[in-house]
């Protein structure tokens, strides 16, 4: 059986490709208070920029956490819909914690397939 997650591609991919840069970038702090609010960025092309064309762009960027003791996780935190040559792959929205988690980022290019990146973020 095909597994989804098999489709999905990571920083080393990126070296297979050259110049363009898929993976999403987190910018999140590593420790926060339980409950208070912090700012999380994605950016797809934080060096280089991605191309911005009907013909390639980034159609979404979708965030979850993987919450830490929690039975069941990811838990779906945000969809950002993206229209291409308008709307640049960057995002920046605010979130709480109550308690440590992984946030993951993955992000859908027209051309070049879904791809990830995470960052463990520690509650206080």
């Amino acid at each position: 059986m095909e597994r989804f997650g098999d489709q999905i591609y990571t920083r080393e991919k990126e070296a297979e490709l050259g110049g363009e840069k898929h993976t999403p970038h987190i910018e999140a702090p590593d420790r926060v208070k339980a409950g208070e609010e912090f700012e999380v960025s994605i950016i797809v092309g934080k060096d280089v920029p991605h191309p911005n064309t009907v013909e390639h762009h980034i159609k979404w960027i979708q965030v979850f956490i993987r919450e830490e003791d929690r039975p069941y996780n990811p838990i779906h935190i945000a969809t950002f819909d993206l229209g291409p040559a308008y709307a640049e792959p960057k995002v920046t929205f605010k979130m709480k914690l109550v308690k440590s988690a992984t946030l993951f980022a993955l992000e859908y290019c027209n051309v070049h397939g879904v791809w990830e990146n995470s960052k463990r973020i520690e509650v206080e």
